[in-house]
């Protein structure tokens, strides 16, 4: 019955899934063990077990997922739940293939633990986001920021970062507050990094423009920047009379030119500028439109 609706993208899903996981593996194994990083989360916990007992990461990481996956079982569908499965098999595998690659070794990451932080953040964000965007984890806490998600509708970026700090609490057993300090680097900025990956690139800004004007401004918004627009009817809260809200969604590169074409027509214009992190639809996610409304016929 699972595989009767599977698709080709079900097929794409999991492969991005295998390649997220391999960066974040790559990142674990030969950017923040040589640079004595610690890390957050189920990943941070099998730091500690390999400091204490010298047990391979691929090996604990299989075994300590296997309660945080029947928890997982109970919230999340059986199709998260079985590419989680796949992700942390995964997961594991590449955290055992890695750790037989010096690669980097000849590389300066580890005199420079900046650097090695922002690598590290980077490549471990990176690597989760991608698991993350195609409706998979990698296991561990990315298990609980699912349930977050799902249940309380915390970001999955925000989820992870505290779950983290709590971890990396806990790695000061074995680590000094020095690498400490490097390491909260490295989840913060793999916080911002998998809400990137996960919201994507269609970034946006969102206005509202309330003013009596709005059929001008509505034309030369059309005209010059060759943007789709929605009215919104409104009524005003002082005088109760009738308005049209223009709702117009732009790229932020967009927006000095707008004010300037709105303070043109009306300087006593209400704008109000929000931020749109993902957008999908013309002139964003697909090629925007390349005709002009008719205003002589719309104001008949």
């Amino acid at each position: 019955m699972f595989f009767k609706d599977w698709t080709k993208y079900n097929s794409f899903e999991l492969i991005m899934i295998t390649l997220g996981c391999s960066i974040y593996a790559f990142s674990l194994d030969l950017v923040s063990i040589p640079s004595g990083l610690a890390d957050g989360g189920l990943s941070g916990i099998t730091l500690i077990i390999r400091h204490f007992f010298h047990i391979n990461l691929g090996i604990s990481t299989l075994f300590l997922n296997i309660p945080l996956i029947l928890i997982g079982l109970r919230y999340l569908g059986k199709r998260m739940m079985a590419y989680t499965i796949y992700g942390t098999i995964c997961l594991s595998l590449f955290l055992i293939i890695w750790s037989q690659q010096p690669l980097i070794q000849p590389l300066p990451l580890r005199n420079d633990l900046l650097l090695s932080s922002l690598v590290a953040g980077v490549l471990s964000g990176l690597g989760i986001g991608l698991v993350f965007r195609y409706n998979g984890t990698t296991g561990g806490s990315d298990i609980i920021a699912r349930v977050g998600q799902r249940s309380f509708g915390f970001s999955s970026g925000k989820g992870i970062l505290i779950i983290d700090y709590v971890v990396l609490g806990l790695s000061l057993s074995y680590l000094d507050l020095y690498h400490i300090a490097y390491s909260l680097i490295v989840s913060f900025v793999l916080s911002k990094v998998i809400d990137m990956v996960q919201e994507g690139p269609n970034r946006a800004k969102v206005l509202f423009i309330v003013s009596d004007k709005s059929q001008k401004i509505s034309q030369l918004i059309d005209v010059s920047l060759n943007r789709g627009l929605t009215y919104l009817q409104a009524e005003g809260g002082y005088q109760h009379d009738q308005k049209q809200v223009i709702y117009l969604v732009v790229q932020p590169r967009e927006i000095p030119q707008l004010k300037q074409l709105i303070k043109a027509i009306d300087e006593r214009a209400f704008v109000t500028v929000l931020d749109a992190h993902e957008v999908i639809g013309e002139g964003f996610s697909y090629q925007r439109k390349r005709y002009h409304v008719n205003w002589q016929h719309s104001k008949e």
